[in-house]
């Protein structure tokens, strides 16, 4: 194979303006010409280096032997890392920072909450936090028709409920927060007896959740808020495995007469993942009633296992919106209409229990 041709870089610049170093100026033969003798080396007078208009003169041993074009200098260093690496120091800064200023408030108490107790600062930063890795990589939750959810205003969510323990709702409140355009929070309404326990009231009430009666959840939705409730309650959340995906009863309707009321959307949600958490194939009503608790769950864990047996399984979690059922324009007083609250009620049950079994349906398996 024929050599190739080496062409310098710079073979197309005028030969007599050049400055570059190993040459002179008013066009020096350079050492990067072809065929041109290698320079000798050149001793400098003492006094004559650095003075103005006296370059140092390269050594013979910079230039290539063969009298082929002079290397160009080694690139240097990636000046994109030390910026990288500023900004990334700059960013940890920034959240100690923060931290540091979210402790202060906490300390000082100059923060906020409303008047159910929501404070939505220790909500965003670290009850979400907690919740986002059981969110995110324990269940791998998919959601799916957040965009249903309105922008503004306010909204009725209506969801069944499963999984012996309320993890569902938590996951819901997390997918609206993390995935909705506007980030939207969900506030929650919970039953009695997660306001009568010593850590949960506290925590429940700082995350935007309220009991679970018609005049705090109207305030809600006349305040714009978008409010989440569980129609089927205890009956959902601890029925056996063997009615896993079948909705109980809905109630009387009572979050039907609510958004008459108020004048927003219902928004059905189907939420599939969570009846297999903790497969309950037995209930000790004995323990139940000792212990004050509507059910006592025996699953295949649990209480064989101790503590490890509340480990839920890792299943893998859809949960869907569907399309809002609006009722604003309903006249005021159909809020009293037993018919229609019936009517409606039939309809948002039977929208989430069509969803479920699309949804299950669809899925693969349980935990993929």
């Amino acid at each position: 194979m024929a050599d190739a041709k080496v062409i310098p870089f710079d073979e197309d610049r005028p030969r007599g303006g050049s400055t570059r170093a190993g040459g002179a100026r008013g066009g020096a033969p350079r050492s990067g010409r072809r065929g041109a003798a290698p320079p000798s080396p050149v001793t400098p007078l003492p006094g004559q280096a650095g003075q103005a208009g006296h370059e140092s003169p390269v050594p013979a041993s910079s230039a290539p032997a063969d009298g082929s074009a002079a290397s160009p200098p080694p690139e240097s260093a990636d000046v994109s890392e030390p910026a990288d690496v500023s900004e990334r120091a700059d960013g940890w800064e920034r959240r100690i920072a923060g931290g540091l200023a979210f402790l202060r408030r906490r300390i000082t108490g100059e923060y906020e909450v409303d008047e159910f107790g929501f404070d939505e600062e220790l909500t965003d930063q670290v009850l979400m936090s907690l919740l986002r890795p059981l969110y995110e990589k324990y269940f791998r939750v998919e959601v799916r028709g957040v965009e249903n959810i309105p922008a503004e205003g306010g909204a009725l969510v209506v969801a069944n409920h499963s999984g012996t323990l309320p993890l569902d709702g938590l996951m819901m409140q997390v997918a609206v927060h993390d995935h909705h355009p506007a980030g939207r929070h969900l506030r929650l309404l919970a039953a009695d007896l997660v306001f009568m326990l010593p850590v949960v009231s506290e925590l429940a009430r700082k995350a935007g959740h309220t009991l679970a009666c018609a005049e705090d959840a109207e305030r809600l939705l006349r305040r714009g808020e978008v409010v989440g409730v569980m129609p089927e309650g205890f009956k959902g959340v601890g029925k056996p495995f063997s009615e896993r995906y079948k909705l109980q009863r809905f109630g009387r309707g009572g979050f039907v007469s609510t958004a008459l009321r108020a004048g927003v959307p219902i928004v059905p949600c189907s939420i599939v993942g969570a009846e297999e958490i903790y497969p309950m194939v037995g209930n000790s009503r004995t323990l139940a009633r000792l212990l004050g608790l509507p059910y006592f769950p025996i699953t295949p864990t649990f209480p064989w296992l101790g503590p490890l047996g509340a480990v839920p399984l890792p299943t893998k979690w859809t949960i869907q919106f569907g399309e809002p059922i609006p009722t604003d324009g309903y006249a005021p007083e159909a809020a009293e209409d037993p018919m229609l609250m019936f009517n409606l009620t039939d309809q948002v049950r039977e929208q989430i229990q069509h969803t479920l079994y699309k949804l299950l349906v669809r899925r693969r398996s349980v935990f993929f």
